[in-house]
């Protein structure tokens, strides 16, 4: 793996991705590139990142991007460069209105961060999504700060929860 390029080369398949979800292509599965598999991540997840950028203009490259180098140092540190093999369950998250320190969401964000920094986040759920978006600018805190803090607080919500209520 090159490194020292890996974001431009990242920036090089968002480009890609996002001409061909613009040009119709809805089949996630041919968004793969070797890349991802060196960074930890899935074609899915390039796929509703290009998706939500075409119809939402959200989030942007640079967030995208933040929100890889966070999966890609977990995957690379603390996993040595091999996946789980695990996924979650939907069922299993916290449902959308649940709450902590009066915060809707963010119990399930917590749980979604987690899933994406050991890369078992399946296909049909997303971190960064609308609601996730609504939750992090209503906190003021950007997705991938809030993956390193989930990151350095490990199983301890507590820190999580001081970090977002400051």
């Amino acid at each position: 793996m090159s490194d020292y390029t890996w974001d431009e080369r990242f920036r090089q398949l968002w480009d890609k991705a996002v001409t061909q979800y613009t040009t119709g292509n809805r089949q996630p599965a041919s968004y793969h590139n070797p890349l991802l598999d060196e960074i930890g991540y899935t074609a899915q997840e390039l796929y509703d990142f290009a998706e939500d950028w075409v119809k939402y203009q959200e989030p942007t490259f640079g967030t995208a991007l933040l929100i890889a180098a966070a999966r890609r140092d977990y995957f690379l540190v603390v996993q040595k460069g091999k996946r789980t093999g695990h996924t979650i369950r939907m069922e299993d998250l916290p449902a959308k209105d649940a709450s902590v320190a009066g915060l809707e969401w963010l119990p399930r964000v917590i749980e979604k961060a987690r899933a994406k920094l050991r890369g078992e986040m399946p296909a049909d759920l997303m971190y960064g999504c609308g609601g996730d978006r609504v939750f992090f600018k209503k906190v003021n805190v950007h997705p991938a700060d809030f993956l390193r803090v989930v990151w350095a607080a490990h199983d301890d919500n507590q820190k999580i929860i001081d970090y977002v209520t400051r």
